[in-house]
């Protein structure tokens, strides 16, 4: 049974444990301490926030100790990274995974790691969506203002949620919007066949990147997890390609099959990607294609995941309905 962290969000707890925020960007957290203070949260930031150093905000162990101290702490009801990163990787053979309490952890990018492995191997449901520095607008859009409804959304409840009007293509940092976002671009979910589509199952999820190499591992084995949390039930995976060209793309994806992780799958979802390069003539709509047919599951692409933001809250362990119509999608995640 998936155990979902209670729906009171009062203190949010912010570490890092994959990138920090160095020096010259402190003013974008202290702008998203004030903001989220305006809004009624109490923060407790950890030391990990600020700083930045090879690539990590501390060696492993100092912040697989401050996450597990948060994790721990009463006080604190949610957890919510300043950002993602590079090696989140390194923390997870320093974690207690016995002693991890429910209790939400927001986050993407390099953190999609840290989520899947909770959930994984606890059983406890985890957020994936919006980091706290893409919170520190004084608006916010409405797809990224549901993380608040996802995170007070307690056992038995659901969340029901929309795909986006418009998307950013590109930052524009030079010319600043209340809600942070550029939302420039027209949304456009799409299937491999063009045609309406719909299926259901329990969410998993997160940046492909990072997330593939926690196959074969400890920290990977959704197999187990099937047979000890959701027996019997279909997986749903949520997917997003950040960096990896499309042969990466496919490597990744045909590792992950290998270890057995699409078996019961009902379907995929891929995040728009501000990556996906062809290589050569193979393009990521040809990928899709001949993942659908490998598979025998429907695939919808372009949905609101991943580094081309507003991102849908999606909630790993939760039972999802997914409906697709004419470019357009609707998420209902129920947590039971």
């Amino acid at each position: 049974m998936i155990q979902y962290p209670s729906g009171m969000v009062r203190s949010i707890g912010v570490t890092a444990p994959s990138s920090g925020v160095g020096k010259e960007l402190h003013g974008l957290l202290e702008e998203t301490i004030q903001r989220q203070q305006d809004r009624g949260f109490t923060l407790m930031v950890g030391k990990t926030a600020w700083t930045q150093h090879d690539a990590k905000s501390a060696p492993a162990e100092v912040r697989a100790k401050e996450f597990m101290e948060m994790i721990q702490n009463p006080a604190i009801d949610a957890i919510i990274p300043p950002w993602g990163g590079e090696l989140l990787i390194e923390i997870l053979e320093h974690l207690d995974f016995s002693q991890i309490e429910p209790k939400w952890v927001l986050g993407y990018s390099d953190v999609s790691l840290l989520l899947l492995a909770i959930t994984l191997k606890t059983g406890i449901a985890t957020a994936h969506g919006t980091n706290i520095i893409d919170l520190r607008g004084p608006e916010t859009d409405r797809t990224t203002a549901k993380w608040m409804e996802v995170l007070k959304t307690g056992s038995g409840g659901e969340v029901e949620q929309l795909s986006s009007d418009f998307y950013q293509k590109t930052w524009d940092h030079e010319h600043p919007t209340p809600h942070v976002f550029h939302l420039t671009e027209k949304t456009e979910w799409k299937t491999v066949s063009g045609r309406d589509a719909s299926f259901k199952g329990r969410l998993l999820g997160g940046c492909i990147d990072v997330i593939h190499h926690a196959a074969g591992t400890p920290y990977g084995d959704v197999g187990a997890y099937r047979e000890k949390y959701i027996p019997g039930e279909p997986v749903l995976w949520f997917l997003e390609n950040c960096e990896m060209t499309i042969a990466d793309l496919k490597r990744s994806l045909t590792q992950m099959k290998y270890a057995g992780w699409f078996e019961n799958c009902s379907g995929i979802l891929f995040g728009r990607s501000p990556a996906n390069h062809p290589t050569e003539t193979y393009t990521a709509q040809r990928m899709y294609s001949d993942l659908e047919k490998e598979l025998g599951i429907p695939v919808i692409y372009d949905i609101d995941c991943g580094h081309m933001p507003p991102q849908i809250i999606f909630v790993n362990g939760a039972f999802a309905e997914v409906e697709y119509t004419e470019g357009k999608g609707k998420v209902t995640q129920k947590f039971i």
